[in-house]
């Protein structure tokens, strides 16, 4: 217990003149590794020839079997950031961290095994479950301790560390495919070796990242703060974790994330293909490819500019803004392939997806305002779950309604159409979701009694286990 001593949370309080722009860095360290999900699928068709080397042999695993590894981590994202969330608020964000390094690494080591001798479901092990744990506990760990240190840009300081989680796949895609090339060879390809090398460099920086990480001293403020003004949407108050879900206020923001999600992440996983089958002659496989790349820019910009923008526009409106700005540019896709206009089809997209990825950067501030920033971290891991289900209701909605609509002789140009309009419309339920966001009730605003419930948490946490 000793030797791991510094990962308590009271090793971790920053002393007097700590910087605390050396926070969003550390935070980035953790979110740039683990934003290499959104690059899994680059290992996707290497993965079914690892027998055949040149073509699929019969013994290869299929792209249906290797595409659940991904889905099962974002699952587990979900769920480990429900489960883990109340350990991470009160541990502190370097243990969280801590743990999130030594399980995403881990979950590269089995994987690689897995490949080695070719046990699919080890990966599903690995990279599925120890690395999806991985994420949930390293994406939710910086939040709370950011809000902390940024009182006065609460959304900015979390955009800038949600940014890295959009932003980790440009690093790790041209990364894994240049290491499989330097790996592999006539008789062997090789994905093994590149788990491992991205495993033991994830480790590090993600190591670097808890090591930097600190939260303020109790009371602490920034030089020259000035407290918002009174705005009602805005709480003094604090709400205990699971006091949160009691109230209203938790689900609506649960809906407007999930709706929010759901509009974007289908199109997000279908854009190359939608783009060309909407554009037949126009968009070739290369520049689909491009059109990809900036939609993952944008995604990951947005994360930034919405979060920032939302404090000083407020949150609610920020999510006003999404809804129906997204009404609009779902509504116009149509039009735009109707009419053959690549270019109004392209930016339509492209904002579309930067407000998906300000969702997800501005919810935790959101989060903040509404329940105060005792327990934000825990009930930021909660609100995920929003994500999970999401992440099923979307692709599910894009692809068997397109293929609804070609089976029953709809041109494929036309097929999304109907797909457009469905996301407009959920859209318009997350603008009445988020228009009954109000303030939180005061009874379930923590009280000084609950002081006591609130540090008996953190004795429990620092007990061994079976204490």
């Amino acid at each position: 217990m000793g030797l791991l001593s510094f990962l308590d949370r009271e090793h971790t309080v920053a002393g007097p003149g700590y910087n605390r722009w050396l926070v969003p860095p550390a935070a980035l360290c953790v979110h740039l590794c683990i934003g290499q999900a959104y690059a899994y699928s680059v290992f996707n068709l290497p993965m079914t020839k690892l027998i055949g080397i040149t073509q699929s042999a019969p013994d290869d695993w299929k792209l249906t079997e290797l595409g659940w590894i991904f889905s099962i981590a974002i699952f587990f994202l979900g769920v480990s950031s429900a489960i883990f969330g109340r350990w991470v608020e009160e541990g502190g964000p370097r243990k969280a961290m801590f743990a999130a390094a030594l399980c995403w690494a881990g979950g590269f080591f089995i994987s690689a095994i897995g490949v080695q001798v070719h046990n699919l479901w080890l990966i599903y092990l690995g990279y599925g479950v120890l690395g999806g744990i991985a994420l949930g506990i390293g994406y939710i760990s910086p939040v709370s301790t950011l809000i902390k240190w940024f009182p006065d840009r609460p959304g900015m300081a979390t955009g800038m560390a949600i940014m890295g989680f959009g932003g980790g796949a440009f690093i790790a895609s041209p990364l894994s495919v240049w290491l499989m090339s330097k790996f592999s060879s006539p008789t062997h390809i090789g994905v093994m070796e590149t788990f491992v090398v991205l495993g033991v460099v994830y480790l590090f920086f993600m190591m670097v990242g808890s090591a930097l990480v600190r939260v303020p001293a109790p009371g602490w403020k920034p030089e020259g703060f000035v407290p918002p003004r009174e705005n009602k949407l805005i709480t003094k108050n604090d709400v205990y974790v699971y006091d949160a879900l009691k109230t209203p206020q938790f689900w609506l923001i649960w809906w407007v994330l999930c709706l929010n999600v759901t509009a974007g992440i289908g199109v997000l996983g279908q854009a190359s293909a939608m783009s060309q089958e909407m554009f037949p002659g126009h968009i070739t496989p290369v520049a689909a490819a491009g059109f990809v790349g900036l939609m993952s820019l944008f995604n990951m910009g947005g994360r930034f500019v919405w979060a920032s923008t939302s404090d000083y526009i407020g949150r609610r409106n920020t999510y006003f803004v999404f809804m129906v700005l997204g009404f609009i540019l779902y509504c116009t896709v149509p039009y735009t392939g109707s009419i053959g206009s690549v270019v109004g089809f392209v930016c339509c997209f492209l904002v579309i997806i930067s407000m998906y990825g300000g969702g997800f950067s501005t919810v935790p501030a959101y989060l903040k305002d509404m329940f105060g920033t005792r327990y934000v971290g825990a009930i930021h891991g909660l609100l995920l779950t929003a994500w999970s289900m999401a992440g099923i209701f979307g692709p599910v909605l894009v692809n068997y309604i397109r293929e609804y609509n070609v089976t029953h002789g709809v041109p494929k140009a036309q097929a999304y159409n109907t797909t457009m309009y469905i996301m407009a419309g959920l859209l318009v339920i997350g603008f009445i979701c988020n228009l009954l966001v109000k303030a939180v009730d005061a009874r379930f605003h923590m009280k000084d009694n609950e002081t006591e419930r609130a540090a008996a948490d953190v004795a429990a946490v620092g007990k061994p286990a079976g204490a």
